[in-house]
């Protein structure tokens, strides 16, 4: 056999140290898609009349769109219980997902046994829903402040997700119109603020021009992920009426928001408008998925900082 030259020999060896390193250095870098949606419940009296806005339909036209994205992790708010029907609970089981769910109805009056008789009385209670391809790990809820309406009770769900870079906080929220509520939201981003970077997201009912967000944005570091990827754009994801033939939006009211994390650097790739297609029902009217869009977000977490 003949002698193996001394230089072919290191380069033969740097690149097998190549091929063995690159598998470590791709897999510390966790992509993560992630949408938040407002399914649009059909109110109340939807589990005593059926009247709930073609919501079988609805959820139909989501779970289609929503199996075309593969997301990774869905926030759901306006996620709805009735007999015979848990939202969550379907959606997570057509798309080969775990689920969470908060209800808000159960928080209307703060005494348990009235709110659990509401319930069961209104066949129908509703709140935001956590959906993820990694099992949940843990999960919260807590009551935010009424400051506006008493009786209009609002509530964010924490879901701790053991996602392949580690576990990751995820937060579902439907917010009022409301500074005190962004106030107490930061509290609780900062109580449980991690080396990873969190999800935060959720219909929050206001521009990102009104002050108390700015101001959520900005004391809590958030990371607006629409606007990040699309400087100018508009994205419109509300008031879309569910039945007209074209499109209604005016307003971005629906949010994905990347808090940092301690050690692990984070940037967004990608985050578009979407579940923003109508379908056509069998009499030929027109139906869209809720009266809201959806937001669509490519996260990207270098989880190597955090591993240390």
């Amino acid at each position: 056999m003949g002698s193996f030259p001394l230089p072919a020999l290191i380069a033969t060896l740097a690149v097998g140290l190549a091929l063995v390193a690159s598998p470590v250095a791709s897999e510390s870098s966790t992509p993560l898609r992630v949408v938040s949606f407002n399914l649009l419940h059909g109110g109340p009296s939807s589990g005593l009349w059926s009247d709930d806005g073609h919501l079988d339909e609805r959820l139909r036209l989501v779970t289609r769109e929503l199996s075309r994205l593969t997301p990774d992790i869905v926030a759901l708010q306006e996620s709805s219980i009735s007999r015979g029907r848990n939202v969550a609970a379907r959606l997570a089981g057509d798309l080969g997902l775990h689920w969470a769910h908060a209800s808000a109805t159960r928080r209307v009056s703060g005494l348990r046994p009235i709110d659990t008789l509401l319930v069961w009385a209104m066949n129908f209670e509703e709140g935001p829903a956590i959906l993820s391809r990694w099992p949940i790990v843990e999960q919260e809820i807590y009551d935010l402040p009424r400051c506006a309406k008493f009786y209009d009770p609002r509530v964010v769900l924490r879901a701790a997700v053991d996602s392949p870079g580690g576990r990751l906080q995820v937060y579902s929220t439907h917010l009022a119109h409301d500074a005190c509520q962004t106030r107490r939201l930061a509290e609780i981003l900062r109580a449980h603020a991690g080396p990873l970077p969190a999800l935060l997201m959720g219909d929050f009912n206001a521009p990102e021009s009104a002050e108390w967000m700015q101001t959520l944005v900005r004391e809590a570091g958030l990371v607006d992920a629409y606007r990040a990827a699309n400087r100018e754009a508009s994205g419109a994801t509300v008031w879309q009426r569910p039945g007209a033939p074209d499109p209604t939006v005016t307003r971005r009211v629906d949010y994905v928001f990347v808090v940092p994390g301690r050690q692990a650097a984070t940037r967004v790739r990608d985050s578009r408008v979407v579940l923003s297609t109508p379908a056509q029902l069998a009499n030929g009217t027109t139906l869209w998925p809720s009266d809201h869009y959806g937001v669509l977000a490519d996260v990207v977490v270098d989880a190597r900082e955090a591993r240390h």
